[in-house]
């Protein structure tokens, strides 16, 4: 089964058992991969798909993090709760002690003058990593070791 048609299933889903927190979130992933799709001209396949719901998950952190600071922690729970919902239609997530291994690696094999380089060391886990790691703690991982 295609990640989209588990979206598709986990709308009816929760439909039925009528979570509506759940059933708003996934219905917006689902709104934002057709738009994606539009942009694109094309069906997305499934890595393209979990880069919409990494970026569906950043924007509600994003809103989350903002409702905080301005003391409405109501919204700011039902922002993380769509998170929660969202998070398992990623692959799992690398741990810090895995990222940390990748980042060795890789400034192992860059030539010395490119391994004080920030750019080009994030620009090579990333691409070793994928979506198994959130770019935003791979930056801090890679600024704690440089």
């Amino acid at each position: 089964m295609t990640l989209k048609e588990q979206i598709l299933e986990d709308i009816k889903h929760y439909m039925k058992e009528k979570d509506n927190i759940a059933l708003n979130a996934v219905r917006m992933l689902k709104s934002d991969i057709k738009n994606a799709e539009i942009a694109a001209i094309k069906e997305l396949d499934d890595e393209c798909i979990i880069k919409v719901v990494a970026s569906s998950i950043k924007k509600r952190k994003d809103s989350a993090e903002i409702y905080i600071k301005n003391s409405r922690q109501d919204l700011a729970d039902k922002e993380l709760a769509e998170i929660k919902v969202l998070e398992k239609y990623l692959p799992a997530q690398l741990d810090d002690e895995s990222i940390k291994a990748v980042i060795n690696e890789v400034i192992a094999s860059l030539d010395d003058n490119m391994k004080k380089n920030f750019g080009a060391v994030m620009k090579n886990v990333m691409a070793k990593v994928g979506s198994s790691a959130e770019g935003k703690r791979v930056s801090e991982l890679i600024k704690g070791i440089l």
